[in-house]
Order: C-alpha cells, then sequence, then structure tokens
C-alpha cells in the first residue's frame, strides 16, 4: 500500500541553447528518468533574423547574402536557389554552360554540406580520427570557392541571369585535384566508420523514423531518404539541366542515424560523378565563354562597357540602386539543398522588391520530428540524432 503512494520523480534538463553538442543555438527541455528521455520540448528563435522582412525592404540583387546565411554549411545552393527563384519570374533562359557551371557549383556544396555532417556524426560517437582524416577536402572546396567568387562561408556566389565571372584556371586545377584525391580520402573515412562494431552499436537504431511518419513530417532530402523515401529534387522537379545527368538516389531502409550516415556517404560519390559528367558536357560545347544569359536589366554589364559606354553606366546604376522593376507575379522554385528541399515562394507586385518572400527551409521542417525521434532513447542518442539531422539553425530561426 505504501508503494503505491510512492511517486516517481523526474529530472528537468536544459539540453541547450548554449551547449557545444548541440551545434546551434536552440534549446531543448528534456523529461528524464535517469539516463532516459521520457519527453522533451525543443525552443527555437534565439538568433531569429527576420530575413523575410528583410527581403521585402532590398533589391533582388541584395537578397542573395541573406540566403548565405540560411544554410550556411551550402550556402552556394542557397545563392542558385534564389537565383533561378528570380529567373524564373522574369523567364529569364540561360545558356546550357551557365547551367553546368552551376552544377558543378552545388555538388561542390553538397560534398561539403555533407562532409561537415558526417564527420560530426562521428564525433559525437566518440571517433574524432574520422574527422581529423575527412575534414581537409571542405578546406579544399573553401578554396575553390574562393577562386570562383573571393569568398568561403558566406559566399555570394553568382548573380540573377547567371555568374558573376567564369572560373578561373587555378580554379579548374584545384576541382581537378579534389575530383583525383577526395575519392581516396572517402574510402578512408568509410574504413574507419562504415563497419566499426563501435560506430554501428552507437549508430543503428539510433533516433529512427519510418517512411510513414517522416512523410507526415513532411521530410525531404537525406532524413527522408534515409527512411526509404526515394524523393530527390533534381530529380522530381530538375533544374538547371539536371535531368541531363546519370546518378543514383540512395535510400535506407530505418531512418536511423547510421541509414542517415550511410545516405550521406553515398551522395557525396554521386556528387563526384554529377561533377565529373558535368566537366565532359562543357568540353563537348561550342560555347566555351557565356557566364549569363541575355538580361541586361538584371545583370551588372562588365566594368569596361560600365567605363567605356553610356549603356553600361546606365545600366549598372539603375542595376546596383535597386531602380529596375520586376514583372508582377507569384513562383515558387526549389532545389536539392544540402538538408532537403529549400524552396522560395516569392511574391511581386511589380516594384523594385519583393511583395513577399518566404524560404521554404527543410531544417525548420523537420525539426518538429526531433522529440518523438528521441523519446525513450538515452541522453547520448539525443545528440547523435540531432546531428545525424543536421539541424543548422541558420535555417531554422531565419
Amino acid at each position: 500500500m505504501q508503494s503505491d503512494l510512492i511517486q516517481k520523480e523526474y529530472t528537468t534538463l536544459n539540453l541547450g541553447p548554449t551547449h557545444p553538442a548541440t551545434h546551434g543555438i536552440f534549446q531543448n527541455v528534456l523529461k528524464m528518468d535517469g539516463e532516459i528521455i521520457i519527453d522533451a520540448e525543443p525552443t527555437i528563435g534565439y538568433i531569429h533574423r527576420a530575413f523575410e522582412k528583410l527581403a521585402e525592404r532590398r533589391p533582388y540583387a541584395q537578397i542573395t547574402p541573406i540566403t548565405d546565411r540560411l544554410n550556411y554549411c551550402s550556402s552556394p545552393i542557397n545563392n542558385m536557389g534564389w537565383h533561378m527563384t528570380v529567373e524564373k519570374l522574369i523567364g529569364a533562359k540561360l545558356p546550357k554552360r551557365v547551367e553546368y557551371l552551376r552544377v558543378i557549383i552545388m555538388e561542390l556544396a553538397r560534398i561539403s554540406d555533407h562532409i561537415i555532417c558526417n564527420s560530426v556524426i562521428g564525433v559525437d560517437s566518440g571517433a574524432m580520427t574520422g574527422f581529423l582524416y575527412i575534414f581537409q577536402f571542405r578546406e579544399h572546396i573553401y578554396e575553390i570557392y574562393e577562386e570562383i567568387c573571393g569568398a568561403r562561408l558566406t559566399t555570394n556566389i553568382g548573380r540573377i541571369g547567371g555568374l558573376e565571372r567564369d572560373f578561373s584556371q587555378n580554379a579548374w586545377s584545384k576541382i581537378e585535384k579534389l575530383l583525383k584525391e577526395l575519392p581516396a580520402g572517402l574510402k578512408e573515412f568509410e574504413k574507419l566508420l562504415v563497419r566499426n562494431r563501435i560506430f554501428m552499436d552507437r549508430t543503428i537504431g539510433c533516433g529512427p523514423i519510418s517512411a510513414e511518419r517522416a512523410l507526415q513530417y513532411s521530410f525531404t532530402g537525406p532524413n527522408l531518404r534515409a527512411a526509404g523515401v526515394d524523393y530527390d529534387v533534381r530529380v522530381m522537379n530538375p533544374y538547371s539541366s539536371y535531368e541531363e545527368f546519370d546518378f543514383i538516389i540512395p535510400v535506407g531502409t530505418q531512418g536511423d542515424t547510421y541509414d542517415r550516415f550511410m545516405v550521406r556517404q553515398q551522395e557525396m560519390w554521386e556528387s563526384l560523378s554529377i561533377i565529373r559528367q558535368a566537366i565532359e558536357k562543357l568540353d563537348k560545347l561550342e560555347d566555351k565563354t557565356s557566364i549569363c544569359g541575355d538580361v541586361p536589366e538584371f545583370y551588372l554589364p562588365p566594368k569596361e562597357d560600365v567605363y567605356n559606354t553610356m549603356e553600361g553606366l546606365i545600366w549598372h546604376f539603375k542595376i546596383v540602386m535597386g531602380e529596375t522593376d520586376v514583372p508582377t507575379g507569384e513562383v515558387y522554385h526549389c532545389v536539392e539543398g544540402g538538408n532537403g528541399e529549400l524552396g522560395y515562394y516569392l511574391v511581386s507586385d511589380g516594384g523594385r522588391t519583393p511583395y513577399r518572400l518566404h524560404m521554404r527551409r527543410p531544417c525548420f521542417i523537420y525539426y518538429q520530428a526531433y522529440p518523438e525521434m528521441i523519446k525513450g532513447s538515452m541522453l547520448s542518442d539525443a545528440i547523435l540524432t540531432m546531428s545525424s539531422m543536421n539541424v543548422i539553425a541558420g535555417e531554422l530561426d531565419a
């Protein structure tokens, strides 16, 4: 009788918002029964920056730096997605050469994003060596960005209507070097972790989600494919000539941390293949110089024209000062970001700035499922689950 009156006590644990293991500024209030998580309540908004409202006060070209700060681990994909959205609104047609160059940049960004995610999964499971072996290749990719646009993390790469500049010979040399050296690095990384008994014990069955629940939560990207659904925006709604490329969509079965790791690992191999195909396609093109479409109202003219012709000076002034009106319309365009479907819903009333802009950030969508995925697991599994979901605070709090 006395035992029936004894009430169980639970512990409340704040995981974040400033905790190194959360990899971002967001909080999870955990209800703990010893080491077991009974319930979880996520809290976001600690770095909310009102990007969508800021965009309503900026000319279209000046919104590109805002997109950098969503998923900053693969910011070039964000940039290209925004440029394609505006190009869809204005009806711009780009040369094949520009589209292939964009594909190379976006796939490099995907590799960089997956390197960060998978190496951090290794670290959070107690394996630092893999991180040290593979992370150097992320630096090589940043050096390629630097050659293309002069920036590394927040790239602001490209322009509405094309690219800011052509790839330099040094950029091509660095790309060829990466294509030659990264496969050996990936194989070494996989040897360290894929069949490692400790890593498998820590990740298999950790933070699982079924295909049905993933779809109900509107999962996309590697997290959805790990659950067994072969949805990829590059295949379902091709853009930038992705329909011309041959690649496999890796899928898992359990939707757990190990499957999410393996899907991203395989996607890096596919990205390398896509980059090689893009280079082959570029070699076959007669056009060897185009870096933009015929959209003088939105694409900055060459500096030589600005300095020497009245027309070039006028267009430069109008674009920089945001005096070019955009057609009235309503468009949605999405790309396959490092974390899933990154979409831009753009409404234009014909002015110099968007009437409304909504960004579909994949992290914001799938983070809803995090409490369900960690209930009943150990505290240490909550960290691994978060790492494998690749939750980026910049996408949560846009």
